[in-house]
C-alpha cells in the first residue's frame, strides 16, 4: 500500500492525502476494474510516441492531424505541450498544423533551446509555409520562447505572429492584474 501511494505521489498535481484517496479507491475497486486501469496505462505507455511531423502525441504512424489533407500546411502554431495543441482544437476555429515543442526555455530548471523541439520545426519551414503563429503562454518562459523563435524564424523569410493576451470574455477590469491590462492596451484591434 505505501509504494502505491509513493508512486501515485509522483503524478503531477496529485499530493500525500489524494495519492492516499486514490490508493484506496484503487483497493477498494473490483480486480478486473484495477486491471483494467493497469492494462490502460501500460498499453498507453507502449503505444503512445511522437508524431515525426509535428512532435505531438499519438498512437499512429503520423498524427490525424498531420495526416488531414484538409488542414491548411501553410500555417504552423507553435505550442508548448500537447494539451495546449488539444485547446485548441475544442474551439474547432484553427484549420491550421501545430508543433509542439514540448516545453519552452528555462535557464533555472536547466532547459535550454536544444532540450525543445525547435531543430524539427526548423525543419519543417518550406516555401509552402505562410505563417508560424507562436502559441506559447503568457509568462517569463513563455515569452522567452517566442522571443527566442521569433528572432530565428524571421531571417528564414516566413511570417511570424504571436497570439494575442490580454483581458478575458466575461472578465471584470477591476480584477484584472496590472500585466494583463497592459497587454489588452498592446494589442488592441481596430474596431
Amino acid at each position: 500500500m505505501t509504494r502505491l501511494i509513493e508512486e501515485l505521489a509522483k503524478l503531477p498535481g496529485i499530493g500525500g492525502k489524494s495519492a492516499q484517496r486514490l490508493a484506496f479507491h484503487i483497493i477498494n475497486m473490483p480486480t478486473e476494474n484495477a486491471a483494467a486501469l493497469a492494462e490502460a496505462i501500460t498499453n498507453a505507455k507502449k503505444s503512445i510516441k511522437l508524431c515525426p511531423v509535428c512532435c505531438s502525441i499519438t498512437d499512429r504512424d503520423i498524427c490525424s492531424i498531420c495526416d488531414d489533407p484538409k488542414r491548411d500546411s501553410g500555417v504552423i502554431m507553435v505550442v508548448e505541450d500537447p494539451r495546449d495543441m488539444a485547446a485548441y482544437e475544442r474551439t474547432r476555429e484553427y484549420r491550421g498544423r501545430y508543433h509542439v515543442l514540448h516545453g519552452t526555455i528555462s535557464p533555472i530548471n536547466g532547459i535550454g533551446p536544444d532540450k525543445l523541439k525547435i531543430k524539427e520545426l526548423l525543419g519543417r519551414i518550406s516555401s509552402d509555409v505562410r505563417e508560424i503563429i507562436i502559441a506559447t503562454n503568457p509568462n517569463v518562459e513563455g515569452e522567452a520562447t517566442a522571443m527566442y523563435l521569433s528572432r530565428l524564424l524571421k531571417p528564414l523569410g516566413v511570417k511570424v505572429t504571436r497570439i494575442a493576451s490580454g483581458v478575458p470574455i466575461g472578465g471584470d477590469l477591476e480584477y484584472v492584474d496590472d500585466v494583463t491590462l497592459t497587454k489588452a492596451l498592446e494589442y488592441r484591434t481596430e474596431m
